[in-house]
């Protein structure tokens, strides 16, 4: 027999609960209508099931406003809570395609609360890398499930420079540093140089960061470089790389890592290459295809 999990919401309704439900019935939003009655339910009886007091609740209300006077248009505090309560990746657990899951579709990891728009689209192979760091080359293709090349499409990427900042928090940092645009070639291929990424720490300096130390929890994630591809007919694909020889790899402080998304940073000695892509003698060479999945109801 299978064995059903008990949530608080299912047991009988508080007549407090009851009386701010009844006062949902008029909403003719029926999406809205679900989703308040849940929270609503939810909320209810997690005050009632840990006996939540009037101090605890107005320090819950002031770590929420001080989550939102930490936001502005670099820095996402509230998107960067979701990440740290693993909500972000649920999101993503829970709205997967099943057809997706059981195909060779790369996976999703999390867009993170410092991505911008603005990067500049960049030349096949251009640099990125505006700070010193150790030189890598990214390179792959781009196909769909069925292995056909994906041409023209767009891949935008950004990482942290080596003091562990993304060009957006950094004043001291060139602009786009370590973020650009790329299209795909005719066989779907893409290259860019840039730099190997370090591990850094989530900032700590906001409710957040004090959250995670209060809970006894590391705030570092393991170095990696954020992926966008975006192709018409095709699902957009947000995802990263993770680098295999990081120590937070197994830890990552917003639960982003997936096993298929962790990539070895091999070192390239050729010289031959070194001088065809205009780099020094060794670099990182990092060889990586991404599989994009076809939009439902998309033309095959």
């Amino acid at each position: 027999m299978r064995e059903t999990t008990h949530h608080p919401a299912a047991d009988a309704v508080h007549p407090i609960t009851a009386t701010v439900l009844a006062t949902l019935s008029g909403c003719t939003d029926t999406r809205l209508k679900e989703i308040m009655t849940a929270l609503v339910k939810h909320v209810h009886a997690f005050a009632e099931e840990v006996q939540l007091t009037g101090d605890e609740w107005r320090r819950g209300i002031e770590f929420l406003t001080q989550t939102g006077k930490k936001c502005d248009g670099i820095r996402q505090e509230f998107i960067l809570l979701s990440d740290t309560l693993g909500l972000s990746i649920m999101l993503d657990a829970i709205h997967r395609r099943d057809d997706v899951t059981e195909t060779a579709a790369t996976e999703n990891s999390l867009l993170g609360p410092f991505y911008r728009e603005g990067a500049h689209e960049e030349a096949f192979g251009a640099n990125i890398a505006r700070t010193e760091g150790e030189p890598a080359l990214f390179r792959g293709r781009l196909v769909d499930e069925a292995g056909q090349p994906v041409p023209n499409a767009l891949i935008e990427v950004w990482e942290t420079a080596n003091n562990g900042m993304y060009e957006g928090q950094d004043p001291d940092q060139p602009e786009s540093n370590l973020r650009g645009k790329f299209r795909t070639g005719p066989d779907g291929e893409y290259a860019f140089r840039s730099i190997k990424p370090t591990p850094y720490p989530i900032p700590t300096d906001g409710p957040v960061g004090q959250m995670l130390l209060a809970l006894g929890r590391h705030p570092m994630r393991p170095a990696h470089v954020h992926f966008l591809i975006q192709a018409p007919g095709y699902d957009t694909l947000t995802t990263a790389l993770f680098s295999a020889d990081d120590p937070y790899v197994e830890s990552d402080a917003v639960f982003g890592v997936k096993p298929s998304l962790v990539v070895d940073y091999v070192r390239n000695g050729s010289a031959a290459d070194a001088k065809a892509w205009d780099l020094p003698n060794p670099f990182f060479d990092v060889q990586r295809d991404f599989v994009l999945a076809r939009s439902q109801g998309a033309a095959r």
